[in-house]
C-alpha cells in the first residue's frame, strides 16, 4: 500500500489540537498521586484491551498508574509525536508517513470481523460484494441472497484505525453517503444488535452473542483462521512511542510483550505477536506486521 492513497483523516497534523490539549489535562490529572506514570492514547478497538492489561500491571505494581485514553489511532500518534501520551495506541494495516519519527511494537493481531444481526440469514460474503455494500451499489439483502430488505450500513469515523484497515484491505473507496457513522466498536455492536437490516464491522475481540459473525471469501474468522493467514481482515495492534521505550513505559510495553500480557490478550480473544516481536532490550519490535493478504509475511 502507499500512502499518497491515505485519507486525510489519519494524518496526524489534522488531530484538532483542542484535542490533545484536552487530552494532556486528563492524563496530568490521572497521573497524580504515584511514584511512576504511564499514558496511553488512541485506538478505540484496542482501548478495552489495554484498560484490562493496565488493570493487571497495577495490580502487580501498585506504585505505577497507567491511565488509558481512547480518541482512535490518528489522535494516539499524534499523542506520541507531541508527548501528550508516552505510548500511542495504533491498529492500522500500515502506518502513515508521520509515524515513521515513532517506534512501532507490534504487540498483537486482530480480526475485523463482519457482522449482521442474528436474524439475518446471510451466511457469508465475497470482498467485491462486500465491497460494493459499503460503496452503496448493493442496496438490498436479496442481492446478496437474503431477504427483500434494505441494507443498513454501519461505519465506523474518519480517523479510525478500524476504518482505515477495513477500505485499505478491501481497495480503497467511497463510503456510501447513507451510512450511519459510528465512533466506537461497542456503538457498531449495539447498532447491529438492534438493526435486523444492519452489516457493520469490528473487532474480532469483541463480537459476542449479540451479533452474528458472516464468513468473508468462505472464510470464517476465527483464531486459526487469522493465524494461518486465510482469513484476510486482519490488522496490527502497535504500540508507539517517541525513540526507545525507556523507564515505566518500557516496563509496561514489556509486560504486554511478555507471558502473563500475551496470555491476557488471546484470553480476551486477540492474536499474539508475530514470534520475535520483543527485543533483547525488551519490548522494541521491528517485526513485519501482517499484509493485505491477512498473514504475517
Amino acid at each position: 500500500m502507499t500512502f499518497p492513497s491515505l485519507r486525510p483523516s489519519l494524518e496526524t497534523r489534522r488531530v484538532p489540537a483542542f484535542a490533545v490539549s484536552l487530552l494532556c489535562c486528563l492524563l496530568a490529572l490521572g497521573c497524580r498521586g504515584r511514584e511512576g506514570s504511564v499514558t496511553l492514547a488512541g485506538s478505540t478497538a484496542f482501548q478495552p484491551f489495554a484498560e484490562k492489561l493496565a488493570e493487571e500491571y497495577d495490580d502487580a505494581h501498585p506504585e505505577v498508574n497507567v491511565t488509558v485514553q481512547g480518541g482512535g489511532s490518528a489522535l494516539g500518534i499524534s499523542a506520541a509525536l507531541n508527548g501528550a501520551a508516552q505510548i500511542g495506541m495504533a491498529d492500522l494495516v500500515e502506518l502513515p508517513p508521520d509515524a515513521s519519527a515513532l517506534v512501532a511494537t507490534v504487540v498483537a493481531r486482530d480480526g475485523i470481523a463482519v457482522v449482521v444481526n442474528p436474524k439475518n440469514r446471510i451466511a457469508e460474503i465475497s470482498m467485491p460484494k462486500l465491497r460494493a455494500v459499503y460503496m452503496g451499489k448493493i442496496r438490498n439483502w436479496k442481492e446478496l441472497g437474503g431477504g427483500d430488505a434494505p441494507i443498513t450500513v454501519v461505519s465506523r469515523e474518519s480517523g479510525s484505525g478500524t476504518r482505515s484497515s477495513f477500505e485499505s484491505i478491501l481497495g480503497r473507496f467511497d463510503l456510501t453517503s447513507d451510512a450511519i457513522i459510528q465512533d466506537s466498536n461497542g456503538t457498531i455492536r449495539e447498532t447491529v444488535a438492534n438493526d435486523g437490516n444492519a452489516i457493520g464491522y469490528l473487532s474480532y475481540g469483541l463480537v459476542n452473542e449479540k451479533i452474528r459473525s458472516v464468513e468473508v471469501d468462505g472464510v470464517p474468522c476465527s483464531s486459526e483462521n487469522i493465524l494461518a493467514g486465510s482469513y484476510r481482515l486482519v490488522r496490527p495492534i502497535y504500540l508507539l512511542t517517541l525513540g526507545a521505550p525507556r523507564g515505566t513505559p518500557k516496563g509496561f510495553i514489556d509486560y504486554v510483550l511478555g507471558p502473563a500480557g500475551q496470555a491476557s490478550i488471546v484470553a480476551d480473544g486477540l492474536l499474539p505477536a508475530p514470534r520475535g516481536a520483543a527485543s533483547p532490550a525488551g519490548g522494541v519490535s521491528d517485526a513485519p506486521a501482517p499484509g493485505p493478504e491477512g498473514g504475517a509475511r
